[in-house]
C-alpha cells in the first residue's frame, strides 16, 4: 500500500526527473556533443509521454480518491522508468534500448487507456444497476396503512415514499379539485 502511494506521487515527479536524467546521463556517459543535443529532444518526448500516461492514470476515480495507483500500474511504471534510467547510463552504447523504451512507453499508454475504459465500464455498470433497482421500486407493493384516510386535503399516493405538496389545498367547500372557485 505504501509503495502504491509512493508511485502515485513519483509518476508526476518522474515526468521532470527522468528527462533531466537523460540529459545528465548523455553529458556524463555520452560520446559527444550531438548525443547531448539528441538527449535533449529525447528528454522532451519522454517527459511529455510520462506526463500523458500519468494523467491518464490520474483520470481514474479510484486512483484520485485513494491517491494510490494499482499494482499493475506499479509494474508498468517500474519497467518503463527502469529502462529510461538505464538509457541514461548507456546512451551512446545501446541504441536498441531506446527502441525498447519507445515500445514500453507505447504499451504503457495503451495499458493506461485500457484501465481507464475498464474503470469507466465498471462505474457505468454499477450506475445502471442502481437505476434499474430504483426504477423497479420496492419488492413488496406498498400498501396504505388502514389508519390513514383522505382527510383535510390529504390524498394518499400509491407509493408512501412520495410526498405531493399542492399549491392550492383541496377544500371540499370550494367545489372542484383545482382550487379555483366554481364560478370561474
Amino acid at each position: 500500500m505504501f509503495l502504491r502511494r509512493v508511485f502515485y506521487y513519483w509518476q508526476f515527479i518522474a515526468a521532470l526527473v527522468l528527462p533531466a536524467w537523460l540529459l545528465i546521463g548523455a553529458s556524463v556517459y555520452g560520446s559527444g556533443g550531438w548525443d547531448v543535443v539528441g538527449s535533449f529532444f529525447t528528454g522532451l518526448v519522454v517527459g511529455v509521454s510520462l506526463l500523458g500516461v500519468s494523467l491518464i492514470f490520474f483520470a481514474r476515480a479510484a486512483v484520485r480518491s485513494t491517491r494510490m495507483v494499482s499494482w499493475a500500474d506499479v509494474g508498468v511504471l517500474t519497467l518503463w522508468h527502469a529502462l529510461i534510467v538505464a538509457m541514461g547510463f548507456t546512451y551512446g552504447v545501446a541504441p536498441g534500448l531506446a527502441a525498447l523504451v519507445i515500445l514500453v512507453g507505447i504499451g504503457a499508454f495503451w495499458f493506461a487507456i485500457w484501465e481507464l475504459v475498464d474503470a469507466a465500464r465498471r462505474s457505468m455498470r454499477a450506475m445502471m444497476l442502481l437505476i434499474e433497482e430504483t426504477a423497479r421500486g420496492p419488492a413488496v407493493p406498498p400498501t396504505m396503512p388502514p389508519t390513514l384516510t383522505p382527510t383535510e386535503g390529504f390524498i394518499p399516493t400509491p407509493d408512501p415514499t412520495v410526498i405531493i405538496v399542492r399549491e392550492h389545498p383541496l377544500d371540499p367547500h370550494e367545489g372542484n379539485k383545482t382550487g379555483t372557485s366554481p364560478e370561474a
